[in-house]
């Protein structure tokens, strides 16, 4: 059965893909099923398929590389993946620096971990408040790139939106990340995810805006939501979703998983001017 799975704690959609009973096995799998010889049966004859295909390739390239190698051309090293976008690894490189692991409670008590992005010169940073409530209300500590920990303080929480502010003395020195201007996402444009999953601090993956404004629960809620597939897993939450242009579109919330499996490629984010007006709302409250 598929299960609804947050990056710290149950949320999000149920997903379950057509390929799959609801119990969560392939259809031509399930004992008995009507027609599930048939199926083994084409499945058999497209794995051989595949088989001579892969076969084929190899040898070919095994062939083609010998050649070019007696041309004293580059040989199999010629062949490489596509390029990275030179302008996602400069995003890459911008928006590390200014992503942190934020861990919570831990000890003998409940603990949660995640991330966080500045998002003014004062030190404010946003994090998810699901991160905060798994860690039982126990003590926040914010982890640099550098390694460098800060004690952070909880400026304001707001369950319904699943967004939570916080602030770490002046001497951390965190640059803000820009926002993306309301609007300016895309469909099908290029966005890295960056943050702590399973507590790899400062990892980025890549993928693409998959659509705009998905009705998801986030929070207490139902919210819209920007739907990725860049790869998103447990410690990522409360982590900025950016553009090629380093600009941050939105803050990874959750994903689908089937059977707890972890992550698909179906990940979700809550947009930007939902995050900056509920930040500027705790700010004001807070301080």
């Amino acid at each position: 059965m598929a299960v609804q799975t947050g990056l710290g704690e149950p949320r999000g959609p149920w997903f379950v893909s057509p390929e799959l009973d609801p119990d969560g096995r392939s259809r031509w799998d399930v004992p008995g099923q009507e027609g599930g010889g048939r199926r083994r049966g084409w499945r058999d004859r497209l794995l051989a398929a595949a088989g001579v295909v892969a076969l084929s390739t190899l040898s070919g390239a095994a062939a083609g590389a010998w050649v070019a190698d007696q041309a004293g051309a580059p040989g199999p090293a010629a062949a490489s993946a596509a390029p990275v976008p030179a302008e996602l690894v400069t995003a890459a490189e911008r928006t590390v620096p200014g992503v942190v692991s934020v861990l919570v409670g831990g000890g003998s008590g409940a603990g949660a971990t995640g991330s966080g992005f500045a998002i003014d010169d004062q030190q404010h940073l946003i994090t998810n408040d699901h991160i905060l409530a798994k860690g039982g209300g126990g003590a926040v500590t914010v982890e640099l790139p550098d390694g460098r920990r800060f004690a952070a303080e909880v400026v304001g929480r707001e369950p319904g939106s699943d967004l939570a502010v916080l602030r770490v003395p002046p001497d951390a020195g965190l640059a803000p990340l820009p926002l993306a201007k309301p609007g300016a996402t895309r469909v099908g444009e290029p966005v890295l995810a960056v943050g702590s999953p399973l507590g790899l601090a400062g990892t980025v993956t890549a993928g693409i805006v998959s659509a705009l404004d998905r009705q998801v629960r986030l929070g207490t809620n139902r919210h819209r939501a920007v739907q990725t597939d860049a790869s998103i897993n447990p410690g990522n939450s409360g982590g900025p979703l950016v553009n090629a242009r380093g600009e941050v579109v939105g803050v990874n919330t959750a994903i689908a998983t089937i059977d707890g499996s972890g992550s698909i490629g179906i990940g979700f984010a809550i947009p930007i001017d939902q995050v900056q007006q509920t930040a500027d709302t705790i700010i004001g409250k807070g301080g």
